[in-house]
């Protein structure tokens, strides 16, 4: 072999060398732009408030920013389709909800799958609902509550942070359970369906803790149960469903990270990282805290085993209650 030959074939090698290696350089720079942080409902609910939290500690550990992009409608529906078809390269991210699971019961149709467009990266929190009334409801417990919807059958309305919300499911099924009828309206999010049973244009709501702690704190609704099994911190003269009318009653508003299911595995794992380190700062639980919402965590395995059984829990839901959205 002459000297221009293995030249020519050392340049040839350290080319394929520099080429092969790219991939892993653009990982191991991971993030070196904004990432964003797609939410399914609009700014102010209860969601969007624990988002935020977790935006800024993980954009304070990253070196990056970390935007919140609300994109509220259709049950998170819109949201995820718009996540599951972006680039799988971790500048997009899904801060998903409980209804990625309950939409694939409720709905026959949808424009993606949970289970197959999307990588779990960790379960990150849940917070109870509270059943709530407008003061002008003559209840002061859970008790009354039923007697009086069932004293006025279709006369009540509850809204809910919209079709197929959790927020609309735990009441649909406390009515449910007891023989009883309301009707359902449905809002793009909790801060609107807030807005008007405060204002009285609706009678009753079961909402997250955290969104409606302050129009109770300030009398302009008054809890009469929370739906965890455990009566919660921020409202602990606050009875449970399960200890006063429905033995076992336990819903709650569940939240994670998702991103699209292509995303390289390493990014995966490093945001899994990021986001178990910002659940575990003293900060970020306080601030939790003040919010009614638990602290969970999860290896992304735990999360996608957990979205796997909540969608046959609310499907087996679905079956037995006749409930749909199409």
């Amino acid at each position: 072999m002459n000297y221009m030959t293995r030249r020519l074939t050392l340049t040839g090698a350290l080319l394929l060398s520099s080429i092969t290696a790219l991939p892993v350089l653009a990982q191991g720079s991971y993030p070196d732009k904004p990432i964003k942080l797609v939410l399914a409902f609009p700014p102010g609910g209860p969601t969007d408030l624990v988002a935020r939290i977790l935006a800024q500690k993980l954009g304070e550990q990253m070196g990056q920013s970390v935007v919140v992009d609300n994109k509220p409608g259709a049950n998170g529906n819109i949201a995820a389709d718009m996540v599951a078809k972006a680039p799988a390269d971790g500048y997009t991210v899904f801060y998903n909800t409980s209804a990625v699971a309950l939409s694939p019961a409720l709905y026959k149709k949808l424009p993606y799958d949970v289970r197959t467009d999307f990588a779990p990266v960790a379960l990150t929190a849940v917070i109870p609902l509270v059943l709530a009334v407008h003061p002008s409801v003559p209840a002061n417990n859970v008790q009354e509550f039923l007697a009086y919807v069932k004293a006025n059958p279709g006369k009540l309305s509850y809204g809910s942070a919209g079709n197929g919300n959790i927020t609309h499911l735990a009441a649909f099924l406390l009515l449910q359970s007891q023989g009883l009828s309301a009707t359902h309206v449905p809002y793009k999010g909790s801060a609107p369906a807030l807005i008007d049973i405060v204002a009285g244009q609706t009678q009753f709501i079961t909402d997250t803790v955290n969104s409606a702690l302050p129009f109770i704190k300030d009398k302009r609704l008054r809890p009469l149960a929370v739906t965890s099994l455990k009566r919660t911190f921020v409202l602990p003269e606050v009875p449970t469903l399960d200890e006063t009318v429905l033995r076992g009653f336990e819903v709650g508003a569940w939240q994670g990270v998702l991103v699209p299911a292509k995303t390289p595995p390493e990014i995966v794992k490093r945001l899994n990282a990021e986001v178990m380190k910002a659940l575990s700062s003293t900060g970020v639980k306080a601030r939790l805290a003040v919010q009614g919402a638990v602290p969970l965590g999860s290896t992304p395995a735990e999360y996608g085993a957990y979205i796997k059984n909540e969608i046959e829990r609310w499907t087996r839901v679905a079956q037995q209650t006749g409930a749909s959205l199409d």
